[in-house]
């Protein structure tokens, strides 16, 4: 243990004890005076090997997939983490930095990078840039990462997003069945568990499908693309797949 001047105590990286499966994005937290008080900043996130950092647009046409990523990541003993779960304000660019930090993984599904239909007509951006800091964060950070690239038709990525080049993104073709082939594909390890296929992720994408409605109505929400509606969807699926999960 060391003591940082000014600062309180703390356990540099490797070494010291910790949770298995999960390692701490480490800082020196430096106090914050407010008056003659000193306050120490919130921690960061807990780093964990079975979180996964979804990158995906927020729209109804989209809400199918949405669903089957969240039950097809579950399936395969991962947990699904999203920007949706990061309140706004101030700093929210921090946030999804550190969240994407926290992730062991990443996807960032590219299919819908075109323009929107209301005007201005433009291009959505949010999911290259965050991809962009995936990739940073993979590069810079002493702590693991892996980014997967899905899009929905072949060779669009390498047009759209030349620098991706010899990236081979996973092509789910706009389907259910075709996001969990791809995410099988992606996470093979997990995958190569004789409980995991692709019909029973359905079973279970069906399932959930018809909790949405009754979720949406608990929770008051008006999309499925909230924060407190996906961790209902998060707990229901974990409850059709068997797999009870935690937060």
């Amino acid at each position: 243990m060391k003591r940082v001047p000014g600062g309180e105590r703390f356990t540099p990286p490797n070494q010291g004890p910790h949770l298995p499966g999960q390692r701490r994005l480490w800082q020196i937290r430096k106090p914050v005076r407010r008056g003659r008080q000193e306050t120490v900043p919130p921690q960061a996130l807990e780093f964990s090997e079975k979180s996964v950092f979804l990158n995906i647009p927020y729209d109804d046409r989209f809400r199918r997939l949405y669903l089957a990523y969240i039950t097809g990541l579950i399936h395969l003993g991962l947990k699904p983490r999203a920007t949706i779960e990061i309140p706004g304000g101030r700093n929210r660019l921090d946030k999804i930095l550190e969240l994407i930090r926290s992730c062991r993984y990443s996807i960032h599904d590219l299919s819908r990078v075109e323009l929107d239909r209301t005007p201005p007509t433009t291009p959505r951006f949010n999911m290259p840039f965050e991809l962009g800091l995936a990739v940073a964060s993979a590069k810079l950070d002493p702590t693991p990462h892996d980014w997967f690239v899905f899009e929905s038709v072949h060779r669009r990525a390498s047009k759209s997003l030349s620098d991706l080049s010899g990236t081979d993104p996973n092509i789910h073709h706009g389907t259910v069945e075709g996001v969990m082939r791809e995410l099988c594909n992606a996470f093979v390890r997990q995958s190569q568990n004789e409980q995991v296929s692709v019909a029973k992720m359905l079973k279970t994408y069906r399932e959930v499908s018809r909790l949405v409605e009754d979720i949406q109505r608990k929770t008051r929400a008006r999309s499925v693309f909230d924060s407190s509606t996906f961790q209902q969807i998060y707990f229901a699926a974990g409850r059709a797949a068997g797999i009870p999960q935690t937060r």
